[in-house]
Order: C-alpha cells, then structure tokens, then sequence
C-alpha cells in the first residue's frame, strides 16, 4: 500500500518503482495538472463529445431517388380498377424506398473546445491522483515482446485499496513514445491498453481504473496539455 503523496510548494511528490514493483526514488509532479478539483459536469460532457465524435453512421436506408429501378408505369392511370401507381419503388412497394429511414447522413458531432478538454483531462489525472491510482514507473521497456514478462511487471506494482486487488485491474500504461515491444507485449490482455502520452483522453483516463505512468511521460504530458 502506498502512501499519501507529500506537498511542498506547487508539487506533490509521489514514489517511483522500477519494474520489479520495488521503490527507487520519489518525484515531483505538477499540481497544475495533478492537483485540479474535479467538475464532474465538464468531465461528463467532454465524454459524451468524444463518444459521440467517435459514433460511425453506419446504418442507411436508400429513399426513393437511390432505388434501383422503377422507371416505368407498373400499369395505366385509369381503367383498370387498381389504384394509381407511377412507380414500383416507392415506399408503398415491396422492394422500394423506406420511409424515414436511418441515412449515413446523419450527424452526432459535437463541438468541445480545446481548454475545456484539456481542463477535463487534468482533473481526471488528479483524481487518479488522489485516489492512488497513478503509479510512476522509472522505466518501461523489454528485449522482445513478452506477455508474460509485461504482466509479471503490471501485477508487482503496488494497488491501491480502491481497487479490488484479486481482480485483474484495469491499466492504462502512458509511454512517452512509441515502443513496438511494450505494445506487442500488452496487446493480448484485455484489461491492458498502452497509449501515448501526447495522445491521453478523457475517456480512457475514466474507463481504466489505473495508471502506469514512466517518468518521462510526465514532462510530455505538461507540454502537451498545459
């Protein structure tokens, strides 16, 4: 079990441990980007933005300009005691148009700016934060891509007591850059993802219940976001 995380001035230090779950040094983190206080209502809306932004309007039903077919009169206007038709596909036949029907037309977008998204991801970091679940890491990286090695180094990382340490955790591992064997490592686990530091977002932030952080993803994380 870790410790509360120490104050002095603007920064709060928190441990750093190595891959084997063992504790080498402390390090100082940003209040401006840990120690936010969280609006649950902004958080909440630049979720649901980014949901619906990422929302493929997949379902189409062709109207009646987009059915193949139909150029001709299936019968004469008058005469034959049957109701007037001008065309086989219209909504009323069977193999014609649809009447109201989804069209890939449709737009779900919508717009955040960008302080209130990076205002939304800061306070869901602190929130890790302040419930102990961000650990730092000094390192990150194998020799070739090797699961069993990655979780052994996942599952000797200190929990924290909000989580359920009997259960497989959630973790989300921030990497300063792009490592092909971390990745590889990591990609069959279902509760892992492994995701840039330059590309955190809220959503992600929310939906894993931790965060595996390596020193040098915190100084790309100020720049980017602060």
């Amino acid at each position: 079990m870790r410790k509360s995380p120490i104050r002095s001035d603007n920064f709060m230090k928190l441990a750093v441990y190595n891959q084997k779950g063992d504790k080498v040094d402390d390090h100082d983190i940003n209040d401006a980007v840990f120690a936010v206080d969280v609006n649950e209502q902004l958080v909440h809306q630049v979720i649901v933005a980014q949901e619906a932004n990422a929302r493929q309007t997949l379902a189409h039903t062709k109207q009646r300009g987009e059915v193949r077919g139909g150029g001709k009169k299936p019968w004469r206007q008058k005469g034959t005691g049957r109701a007037r038709h001008g065309s086989n596909r219209s909504p009323l036949w069977r193999g014609g148009a649809v009447t109201f029907g989804p069209t890939n037309q449709r737009n779900f977008s919508k717009r955040i700016n960008k302080k209130m998204k990076r205002k939304a991801l800061m306070m869901v970091l602190s929130d890790k934060v302040a419930h102990d679940n961000l650990v730092l890491l000094d390192s990150l990286s194998f020799e070739k891509p090797a699961t069993k090695e990655f979780m052994n180094s996942i599952s000797s990382l200190p929990v924290s007591k909000h989580c359920d340490s009997k259960k497989r955790i959630k973790t989300l591992i921030v990497m300063p850059e792009t490592d092909s064997n971390v990745i590889l490592s990591g990609r069959n686990v279902r509760e892992i993802k492994v995701i840039r530091a330059d590309s955190l977002n809220v959503r992600d932030v929310v939906l894993y219940d931790r965060l595996v952080v390596p020193v040098k993803s915190l100084d790309i994380i100020e720049k980017t976001y602060l």
